[in-house]
């Protein structure tokens, strides 16, 4: 059974679209568990400062149907799917990892190309799953988390 790792993150309501989104997260995979909440600026356009955490969960559910529920989650939320890419999002529920699959498909690249990369999900991954390890880089969470310049990349934890 698959091991699934979500970034989620909002900067509209964002405390109330990431009660809502866990909640469906729970109720849709009962194991699932998240990391503390993280308060960031916005990256790639100029809006209000996101809060993001990452969650994961295991499931028997095939990737395009994962896909599809994280999807339904964030239209509950007040995502339009067809919104900008880099915009403020009421909610953004990525895929980090499902298992060690390593893929490009329509809608999702596996593992996530910029979990390396960003402060947001990679800290919060090594928060609650130190010892996974990257698929393609080889790496635990940890080990790459240890690595990161956190100095040019502030995130404040706080409450939900």
């Amino acid at each position: 059974m698959p091991h699934v790792y979500i970034a989620a993150g909002s900067n509209v309501e964002p405390r109330k679209n990431l009660a809502l989104a866990l909640a469906e997260l729970r109720r849709s995979f009962p194991d699932a568990r998240w990391s503390a909440a993280y308060r960031n600026a916005a990256v790639g356009f100029e809006g209000p400062d996101f809060i993001n955490l990452v969650a994961g969960f295991s499931t028997d559910l095939p990737l395009a149907d994962v896909m599809a529920e994280l999807h339904r989650i964030e239209t509950l939320c007040g995502r339009s799917r067809n919104a900008p890419k880099w915009e403020p999002r009421a909610m953004d529920l990525d895929m980090l990892l499902y298992g060690d699959r390593v893929c490009s498909e329509p809608g999702v690249t596996l593992p996530r190309p910029d979990l390396a990369r960003r402060p947001y999900m990679l800290g919060p991954m090594a928060e609650i799953a130190p010892e996974v390890q990257h698929p393609t880089l080889h790496l635990t969470m940890r080990e790459l988390w240890q690595r990161f310049d956190r100095d040019a990349h502030a995130m404040t934890r706080v409450s939900l």
